[in-house]
């Protein structure tokens, strides 16, 4: 590396740059075609915005294919390099007519092709990152490929390179490798994406059926991404040997709980015990099953937060699934009534107000019992059937309950607050004043000792 540094190459290599300009850029035929060149953008400049109303005007008009709207969205957008190459290739075809030199109009015009071309496969990727990033690497290679600088880049590229052990790494080898990578994984990604949006719509699978098969096909189509890009650049698997077990022993120590919860993962989705759409209760967690992550769960209550709970606990906690085998749920509602009031008719005013909700069920029937009697009450439960927990249970609760109360009020049955009887039998500073109830009177003071009595 320090013969490339060292004074007397940078000084060779700056001589070769000005003798190299000396001859092909300050050159009056090459001054003349870059003017051409720069009339050429000027003039796209111009036509670009009429160019863009053009399209634009179409679209609105008379596309309605999304496909062919976006990408007449994207030729707008194209608009300016567009014109710039029509304007160029007519320069090109006027300059071999009169017979004049042209080869810096046609690399700009591959170039500006190639860049054309490149902008509009790009937006078939979706990720905008992505889609830059493909843009600027393609280019490049297509730049230097038109200006014959593709092998000279490669081999200063493959010069700069380190040995580990009998595995050489080279920069060239290191882009290699990304771009391989980059590509195969897009690949596999969009093949998972494509897996996952058949398994979808399979009628034959259960919902923990489709979510096991979409990730067991993801996770395999990248694997294979990853061994084929290694294996396309001639890296040797078995050098990462020493790495694979330091990765053991860190699985081992400290990535326990993710794997435990990965591991888990995969056991709810073999037997079968939740899945998607399921309403389950975990601690003071109530909700329905959003998704079936590779660590986690995500479960939506009724108030629309989502919690995050680990596969690991759905495991190893007690967990109530009110639709594991069947969406069928009981509900008991509590009512209480007057000692006073006709119990019989009560609980059959109960039995109506259920009855006209619409979400509670007729078969199984609803039931009202005599559970106690109580300290201020005669202790009454309607016991009524729903088969769709996932709407909530507070609402038809309340539904029933305000049912309830207008039938009692309707037919005289009345519904009793805590109360209190307090019998006093005996207390100092007490008077009878004749009244049905005694009254707590103020004890008379005894009168101060006389001045002289001390």
């Amino acid at each position: 590396m320090d013969r490339y540094f060292s004074v007397d190459s940078l000084m060779s290599l700056y001589q070769a740059g000005l003798a190299w300009a000396d001859a092909n850029v300050l050159v009056s035929a090459n001054a003349i075609q870059l003017g051409g060149i720069l009339i050429a953008m000027l003039c796209a400049r111009l036509v670009a915005p009429s160019l863009r109303a053009v399209v634009e005007k179409q679209v609105r008009t008379r596309l309605h294919s999304p496909r062919l709207l976006r990408f007449t969205a994207n030729v707008s957008l194209l608009a300016m390099p567009i014109a710039w190459l029509g304007v160029q290739w007519l320069a090109i075809l006027f300059a071999d007519t009169l017979d004049l030199p042209n080869h810096l109009a046609t690399i700009v015009a591959s170039l500006l092709s190639a860049w054309v071309v490149i902008r509009l496969a790009s937006h078939l990727i979706a990720n905008e990152s992505l889609s830059r990033a493909f843009a600027v690497v393609a280019w490049s290679m297509a730049a230097l490929t038109t200006l014959n600088l593709m092998d000279p880049t490669l081999r200063v590229l493959d010069r700069i390179a380190i040995n580990v052990g009998d595995l050489h790494i080279s920069a060239l080898t290191v882009i290699k490798a990304g771009l391989s990578l980059a590509v195969l994984m897009w690949l596999a990604v969009s093949g998972a994406n494509l897996i996952e949006r058949r398994v979808q719509r399979a009628p034959s699978l259960t919902p923990s059926m489709r979510v096991l098969t979409a990730k067991i096909g993801r996770i395999s189509l990248i694997a294979v991404a990853v061994v084929v890009g290694l294996n396309s650049v001639g890296i040797d698997l078995t050098a990462f040997a020493v790495f694979s077990g330091a990765l053991g022993v860190g699985i081992g120590f400290g990535l326990q709980k993710i794997v435990s919860n990965l591991i888990s993962g995969f056991i709810l989705l073999l037997d079968k015990s939740v899945k998607p759409g399921d309403v389950i209760a975990v601690g003071d967690t109530y909700g329905w099953i959003a998704e079936l992550g590779a660590r986690y769960t995500s479960v939506v209550t009724r108030d629309g937060i989502e919690h995050l709970i680990p596969n690991e606990e759905l495991i190893t906690t007690r967990v109530e699934n009110w639709s594991h085998s069947h969406n069928q749920l009981r509900l008991g509602i509590p009512v209480g009534i007057h000692y006073n009031s006709d119990v019989r008719l009560a609980m059959r005013l109960c039995l109506e107000a259920a009855a006209v909700v619409p979400r509670v069920l007729a078969t199984p029937n609803t039931v009202c019992l005599l559970k106690g009697f109580g300290d201020n009450a005669v202790d009454l439960e309607v016991r009524i059937w729903i088969n769709d927990p996932q709407n909530g249970c507070s609402n038809v609760r309340s539904e029933v309950m305000l049912g309830i109360w207008d039938l009692f009020h309707e037919h005289g049955i009345e519904i009793p607050y805590p109360q209190r009887d307090l019998h006093i039998r005996s207390a100092p500073g007490l008077v009878a004043q004749g009244l049905d109830a005694p009254e707590l009177a103020t004890p008379e003071l005894a009168p101060a000792p006389a001045a002289d009595a001390v």
